[in-house]
Parts: C-alpha cells; structure tokens; sequence
C-alpha cells in the first residue's frame, strides 16, 4: 500500500508506505545499570538539587525530606529555561526575541533504579498523574507561564539519558506550534460543525475498531488514522475534556493509569521487551478559558524508525507501517 492520509487535527499529510525496506530498530536499556553513580538514586542526594515536592504512595504530598518518597521532583540543574528573571520581550530590527525564562523539573517515578518495567504498574502511573496535576496546579499561578510540556524520553534513542525511571516538565513562556496548529484545527472544526474534532474522531473509531488498541468506560487507545510514526497511539478521555487537570475522581484516575499500563505493555510484547519510547501529554494553554473545542489527549511512539533525507526536506512523515495493522498487532499483543 502507499498512500497519503492528512491529520485532521494537523491537517498535515503523512505518506503511508508498507513498501519499502523496513526493519525494527529496537533501542533498549542494559538491565545492570551502575547505579552507584546514578543521580536520582537514593543516597546519591548530593548529586542533585534540593526537592522542589515528593510524594507518597497514593500520591499525596509529603515532606521533602523523607526517605520513604514514591515519587520526587527536583529541578533539572542543567535546564532548557530557567525560572528566574523577567521575560523582557524585545524587538531586534525585524526579530523578535524574548529571555529564556520558564521552569524544568525532573520527577522522579520510584527510588528503584532497575524498576525498568515501571509501567506494568497501574499503582505507580496513578502516583504520576497526581503528582502532575499538583505541579501545574502549582506553576500555573506564575503569570510569566503560558503551557507547560510533560513527557517521558526513556532509552537511548529517545533522548533519554539517565535509565533511572524519570520523566519531565517544563514550563513555557510561550504555546508551542505544534499545541497552537492542534487548536486551529480543531477551531475551525468546531466553528464549521459545532461539534468537537477529537470527539468525532474517537466515536469514529470506536465504531470503526480497526485502528482501535483498547478502551475502558473513560478512555479509549488507538492507532491514529495518519500515524506518523509506527505503532503511535493516543490514549483520549471518551467524554470531552480540554483540561487534564479536570480527571479528579480517582476511578477515572484509575482507568487512565490501567488503560496506558496496558499500552506500554502491548508495546514491549509486540516489540520487544524495554523498548525505547516517548510519552507526551497534550492539554490547553495555563490562561486560555473553558473551551469547548480542545481535546486533552496522551501520545505515545515508540522509537523504531529514525528521519531521513525526505523527511527533513518535506516536513513530510513516511510511516513504513499500515495504521490498522499496527492497531491489529498491538489487539493480539493483549
């Protein structure tokens, strides 16, 4: 098969092309990492900042000094923006340019450095999600702030450099293109046909089920219709929400961590256990009010292929994988 299918959210086009030479490029962590030297392990406090807020168990806060800690975040100490100073944006001739202010935290998801199968635990991504929306609780009343990022970078050829299970946020002056194009799509998507973009696509493929991976009463996963990259998916609330912050009863909080645990798990059976991956958190902007036509929404690639010549030049996408094949293999990899 080759064919183009355009994103309707991007509405970008992305070439499907289950012709061409393909094989897996599957990156994984060594499993007998030193973790004598390992900075987020316990013991090796010295190596990093004081705690900015840890966490037990269920997800409430304790104090930052404990020792009996299920989830801790700190500051990077080597961050893409910092928290102090003024934005002072300013005019250079015909440039614009503005300080590099925002924030960058480490959050740390266990004190076990070889838990490298974190997510098989449901218990433990529920902890995550608590902790996330008590940090943007928290950042979002610096007024400097506009989005904040959230995403998981594990193994090598996912960015990742430390295997010690961790992910990151960082905080925003400014609202990323690829949030600012999801939102236009979506807009005008709901000015046109007053209905939401993302809830339309989820009723479709649940009615559809080829490209679907699994669902629960709350959440649906599935294989996007113009997949970028092989085995993408994106976990959804069924019921329209643009806010992450808005899952606060813990049931949900409970389907939400079940139904990614369940994705992650697919991933490493279908491909190989402790495979590379990048998780993100899609959600609206800090300082936009309620909106009715944004979809908070969680994506996951695994990291198998790399970019090429074509896909720099074009900004184009080639996905060597048929999306609801990809959806089929991650089915059976229950």
């Amino acid at each position: 098969m080759i064919e183009l299918r355009k994103d309707p959210i991007s509405s970008k086009w992305v070439i499907i092309n289950d012709t061409r030479d393909f094989q897996f490029e599957v990156e994984k962590f060594s499993a007998d990492d030193d973790t004598s030297s390992c900075p987020f392990c316990p013991g090796n406090e010295h190596l990093i900042p004081r705690p900015i807020s840890c966490y037990d168990k269920n997800g409430k806060k304790i104090d930052v000094n404990s020792k009996d800690w299920a989830l801790k975040v700190i500051p990077n100490n080597k961050p893409i923006l910092t928290i102090e100073g003024s934005i002072l944006r300013k005019a250079e001739g015909i440039y614009d340019k503005m300080k590099g202010v925002g924030a960058h935290e480490i959050l740390i998801e266990t004190p076990k450095h070889k838990d490298k199968f974190l997510y098989k635990k449901t218990s433990t991504f529920i902890t995550n999600v608590l902790a996330v929306q008590d940090r943007i609780n928290d950042l979002r009343n610096d007024t400097r702030l506009e989005y904040i990022l959230v995403f998981k970078s594990y193994g090598k050829s996912s960015g990742g450099t430390v295997s010690h299970p961790h992910f990151q946020l960082v905080a925003l002056p400014i609202i990323p293109k690829s949030v600012k194009d999801e939102m236009t799509s979506a807009k005008k998507y709901y000015d046109f046909k007053e209905r939401c973009l993302f809830c339309d696509i989820i009723d479709q493929e649940l009615s559809a089920k080829t490209r679907l991976v699994t669902e629960n009463s709350s959440f649906v996963a599935f294989v996007p219709f113009a997949s970028r990259f092989p085995f993408e998916t994106w976990i959804c609330p069924k019921e329209h929400s643009y806010d992450f912050r808005n899952i606060n009863d813990i049931n949900k909080i409970h389907e939400l961590a079940e139904i990614t645990t369940s994705v992650v798990k697919r991933l490493n059976r279908a491909l190989g256990n402790n495979i590379s991956y990048n998780l993100m958190l899609h959600s609206y902007p800090l300082k936009e009010n309620k909106i009715d036509y944004y979809h908070w929404h969680i994506e996951i690639v695994p990291k198998i292929t790399k970019f090429n010549g074509f896909d720099l030049v074009s900004g184009m996408y080639v996905n060597p994988t048929i999306p609801e094949d990809s959806a089929k293999f991650l089915r059976e990899a229950e």
